[in-house]
């Protein structure tokens, strides 16, 4: 694949993801909780328990302190008016820039970004918190895989940016399985939790990888996050990628059974889906296939 076909490929990838405002976890088809998908959630609905599956929340006390009930109210605000919740978040910061509950809302606001479709703030927001707790798995998880997802061609020291985006995505398949289950959660929801964000770590690592045009590196990240995702319909952007991993190694069967597994999925990858099942299978009729 040469350098502007995989631009043109990754370009597509990243509007599929952030492009017409809409919510970037809503498109993604992800939860980094392994829960109900934020985007789906309804009124009354909110993120504290979330928070606490995936490993990363602050425990607020009962509120004895002006930032410990204000950090309390952002916390359990539902996101049903995100605007709202965001300038909620935003006045925290300023009313309060040095309270320790500070963690508790740059990961709200990070999750809250993304799903209003501000990939720059959510990655802004996010490394602001990972630097005050380096292991918020979900955190890492959502940088890991949002930094290659938004990256486009006025991404200033694009190079960069995907080094840091392997650095966030290792650390939470590090971090991760070191979890403890938290007192009276019941084991599924530990697992799902855990998966969740390691799916959305692999899958991250799997996009710096094919962005790199290393293929081969990039084939099985992408084949775990698609296997461990939690949620009932994979995400397709994974299986797309997976799909041209696959075909730009030569591995046509491979590639072919990805693109259809992802066209049968409703969305707007459908139809690239669809014509790269059918490219995979002529290859395969016509081309010599590498061995795995």
């Amino acid at each position: 694949m040469s350098s502007k076909t995989l631009w043109l490929v990754v370009a597509f990838v990243g509007g599929a993801l952030v492009g017409g405002g809409t919510p970037v976890l809503a498109q993604m088809g992800q939860n980094p909780t392994g829960t109900q998908n934020p985007a789906t959630q309804q009124p009354g609905q909110n993120r504290s328990q979330s928070q606490k599956q995936a490993g990363n929340s602050l425990d607020i006390p009962t509120a004895n302190s002006d930032d410990a009930a204000a950090a309390k109210a952002f916390q359990q605000m539902p996101n049903t008016d995100l605007q709202k919740k965001i300038a909620a978040g935003e006045e925290f910061l300023q009313k309060y820039p040095d309270s320790q509950f500070r963690p508790v809302i740059y990961s709200g606001l990070t999750f809250d970004y993304l799903l209003s479709g501000n990939a720059p703030k959510a990655v802004e927001t996010g490394e602001k918190e990972v630097a005050l707790k380096p292991d918020d798995v979900q955190t890492l998880a959502l940088l890991g895989q949002t930094i290659p997802r938004a990256i486009n061609a006025n991404t200033a020291e694009p190079t960069k940016q995907l080094d840091k985006a392997e650095g966030y995505a290792k650390r939470a398949i590090e971090v991760t399985p070191t979890i403890t289950k938290p007192e009276g959660m019941p084991d599924q929801n530990f697992i799902a939790a855990k998966n969740g964000t390691l799916a959305m770590a692999h899958s991250g690592l799997g996009l710096v990888y094919f962005r790199r045009g290393k293929f081969n590196d990039a084939i099985p990240e992408l084949e775990q996050s698609v296997k461990i995702d939690p949620n009932p319909t994979p995400d397709p952007v994974n299986l797309y990628l997976l799909g041209l991993s696959n075909q730009k190694a030569s591995h046509f069967d491979e590639a072919a059974a990805a693109f259809n597994k992802c066209a049968s999925i409703a969305g707007n990858l459908q139809n690239p889906c669809r014509n790269g099942a059918d490219e995979a299978k002529k290859q395969a009729s016509t081309q010599l296939s590498a061995p795995k």
